[in-house]
């Protein structure tokens, strides 16, 4: 149960992505985000007027919260793609731009010849030439050269126009996924604001009840703390390098606090904690509980090897890596550290990443 929570503010989102593969993907995310947006701030809850009402609106709020991250780590990549696609598409119209311009001078410098007789013009062709026969084939050259030149004038035109237009839709893309981002930001404040008062409501209640709360929650902490310490005994083998080398790494955070947005060294939230173990291994996946459930290939809860990542929840908004004998590590939620622990109810699939 979470009993307090991280007030970390919201990192500012990357300019560009690792993986420039993602953006189409991302994109199509950044639309989903905006349909859940109503939904995701619960209404206000009555003020508590006991300690365990208290404790249990800070664990519900948080459960909540972790929901409304993944819903912002989404956003946050399918910020940093439109932001990256709006690069790209204002650095090709500067091109688009560039190229027009020289086939504009070299038309102008063609037809400035021909008036000024620095160049072949028809009718220095029909005095110079030999015969009728000459004088066509002269011609012939001429209007193949200024073709050619008015060809690569409309070409260029043409790119022009449509890169402009590329650019200003790639713009209004990343504009929309701001405004997204910004809005699922507000949401985690708020429910931060719930949390931080429901905190303060069990702060204020008697020091009774608070005693009796609080050696609950320490009786439950014992019994976790006593099952992860039989799970971790014996080591974790993997049917893959990457794998193995995934599960040491998250494994080796134990401890860390949650605190959300986080991507690690110091803290994580769940799928900061899964991409962290697997960069480690070399494989690159996004900070998104929701687009890591589309990774690799799909693992049936009877098939599970150590390794694969193990999703919660519909839609999905938690994440773990599974060590075996139905164990998984993983970043719970706020207020509590990266540990290992039984499988939850809630399990919504897997997928193979790595071997």
């Amino acid at each position: 149960m979470a009993t307090a929570l991280d007030s970390s503010p919201v990192a500012a989102p990357p300019a560009s992505v690792r993986r420039p593969g993602l953006a189409r993907r991302l994109a199509l995310a950044a639309a989903a985000v905006a349909g859940i947006l109503a939904s995701a701030t619960p209404a206000q809850a009555a003020p508590p007027a006991t300690s365990a009402e208290a404790a249990e609106l800070v664990a519900a709020r948080g459960h909540e919260l972790e929901g409304v991250t993944e819903r912002f780590n989404e956003a946050r990549e399918a910020l940093a793609a439109q932001q990256a696609t709006a690069q790209a598409a204002a650095a090709a119209l500067e091109q688009a731009t560039a190229t027009l311009a020289t086939a504009q001078h070299q038309v102008r410098g063609i037809a400035r010849s021909a008036y000024t007789g620095e160049g072949l013009n028809s009718f220095q062709a029909l005095l110079t030439s030999d015969s009728a026969d000459d004088f066509v084939d002269r011609m012939a050259t001429l209007q193949l050269v200024a073709g050619h030149q008015n060809g690569l004038l409309e070409q260029a035109a043409t790119a022009n126009v449509a890169a402009a237009q590329a650019q200003a839709a790639a713009q209004q893309a990343a504009t929309d996924a701001q405004a997204q981002f910004d809005a699922v930001a507000a949401q985690q404040a708020d429910l931060q604001k719930q949390v931080d008062e429901f905190r303060a409501a069990f702060d204020r209640l008697s020091a009774q009840e608070q005693r009796a709360a609080t050696a609950a929650h320490g009786e439950r902490a014992s019994r976790s703390t006593d099952r992860e310490v039989a799970a971790a005994t014996g080591p974790v083998v993997a049917n893959s390098e990457a794998a193995q080398i995934a599960v040491d790494t998250a494994l080796a955070q134990r401890g860390k606090p949650y605190v959300w947005a986080a991507d690690g060294p110091g803290s994580f939230d769940c799928s900061g904690l899964t991409a962290y173990a697997y960069a480690a291994a070399g494989v690159s996946l996004p900070h998104s509980s929701r687009l890591q459930s589309q990774m690799g290939q799909p693992v049936s809860r009877d098939q599970l090897q150590p390794g694969d990542l193990v999703f919660f929840y519909s839609p999905v908004s938690h994440v773990g890596i599974y060590i075996g004998n139905g164990q998984m590590v993983h970043a719970p939620t706020s207020g509590d550290v990266v540990k290992v622990a039984p499988i939850m109810s809630g399990f919504s699939g897997a997928r193979r990443v790595a071997g």
